[in-house]
This record gives structure tokens, sequence and C-alpha cells, in this order.
């Protein structure tokens, strides 16, 4: 379902929306951008949010951009594991809703 390529019709999509495209784009950029917290921090965060909803695009966008910002491989391997230790722990923290309460 997925292909890289499909990234290319971004501009067609973009033109039928310019006005929110537009925005969504200057939104993007400066969300990620180097402030406060530094570009490289804000690309591992990106890593583990796509790791968590699960999205290839924003995996490949995200993993070259964290490498553009001097990441490390063992840097995304640790927030793999930050990802799944919090997707596990919503999982284990919703839990205490099918147990009987005091």
């Amino acid at each position: 379902m997925y292909d890289m390529k499909d990234l290319r019709k971004l501009p067609a999509l973009g033109a039928k929306a310019s006005a929110a495209w537009d925005t969504f784009k200057a939104f993007d950029e400066a969300a990620l951008a180097d402030g406060a917290i530094p570009k490289k921090y804000k690309e591992l965060m990106a890593i583990a949010v796509a790791l968590t909803t699960q999205c290839p695009y924003c995996l490949e966008i995200h993993k070259a951009a964290a490498f553009g910002a001097g990441a490390t491989e063992e840097e995304l391997a640790e927030a793999t594991f930050v990802a799944a230790a919090l997707r596990s722990g919503g999982a284990i923290t919703h839990g205490t809703q099918l147990i009987a309460g005091d």
C-alpha cells in the first residue's frame, strides 16, 4: 500500500487546497526548526511518534532528517524503545479499566 513515490504527489494534492497546504508546510517547518529543543532531538521525537503511529512515510522522512541533524543509529534505537515503552505502558494502564475497583 505504501510507496515512497506517492510523496511526489504532495504538490498536486497541495495545489488543490493551497491555503491549507501552505499553512501546513509553514507549521511543519516551524515545529521542526531548531529552537529551545535542538533539531536533532525534535527529529528523534518525530521518529518515536512515527513509530507509534506506524507511518512508513514519516519514518523515512524523519530518519533522513534525524541523520542530517546528527543523530546516530544508537539514538534511533533508543527512540524506538522509548516509543515501544510508551505504547505498551498505555495498554497496561488502560488495562486498569478492566479491573473492578475499590
